[in-house]
């Protein structure tokens, strides 16, 4: 399963493969053919809610990682869905946030990754 992360402000590539954005809202500033998606699955992205709460502050990714897990949990169909694009190629989760470490897309490839969700 090969699963990559990649914010929406560096180029695309073709070793991309599958691109998909996993954020709620669309990056700024980024143009629909700069951005070269292949799928925008916004209902697999962090609620507004927590969004706001965890608000990129490292010291709350953790319970962030816990809440946004139980979100995905409701999920199953979509992840699986995911799951089967990764088996069959590269598939790179698109995202917006600065902080390559804590963010949506880490946990999201995590939950991939292990059957989480």
């Amino acid at each position: 399963m090969d699963i990559r992360l990649k914010r929406a402000y560096e180029p695309a590539e073709a070793a991309d493969g599958y691109r998909v954005l996993v954020d709620r809202l669309w990056p700024r500033g980024i143009s629909k053919e700069k951005a070269r998606l292949d799928e925008w699955v916004r209902e697999l992205a962090p609620s507004s809610e927590l969004r706001r709460w965890f608000g990129h502050d490292p010291g709350r990714f953790d319970e962030f990682r816990r809440r946004y897990l139980l979100e995905l949990a409701a999920h199953g169909d979509e992840l699986a869905e995911l799951r089967k694009r990764a088996s069959a190629g590269t598939l790179t989760l698109v995202y917006a946030a600065r902080d390559s470490e804590h963010n949506d897309a880490v946990v999201l490839a995590d939950a991939l990754r292990h059957r989480s969700g």
